[in-house]
């Protein structure tokens, strides 16, 4: 995910035909964590490029209420995934 910061770094990856590797990974991950991760990225590399002077996505200022929604989002997607790691309880 660090590569698709700069606009270079993310034309790169598509030029190395990426999506379809991480279109495959997503389709057998039987990990969330890493299906997570996969979407992540394949949404940067599908999605538009952002507008000019925020092509660095490392140098953006995110508004600080943004910035707590973005974490409380990735605190609930985390516990979304260790629910689904944990084992069910056989039937009594």
């Amino acid at each position: 995910l660090q590569l698709t910061a700069t606009k270079g770094g993310r034309h790169t990856v598509r030029d190395k035909g990426t999506y379809a590797v991480l279109r495959e990974l997503h389709g057998w991950e039987p990990q969330p964590g890493v299906r997570a991760a996969c979407e992540k990225l394949i949404q940067v590399l599908i999605g538009d490029e952002p507008e000019p002077g925020m092509e660095n996505l490392l140098e953006v200022k995110i508004p600080e209420e943004v910035e707590q929604q973005l974490q409380r989002l990735d605190r609930e997607e985390k516990e979304e995934e260790e629910e689904e790691e944990q084992p069910e309880e056989p039937p009594r």
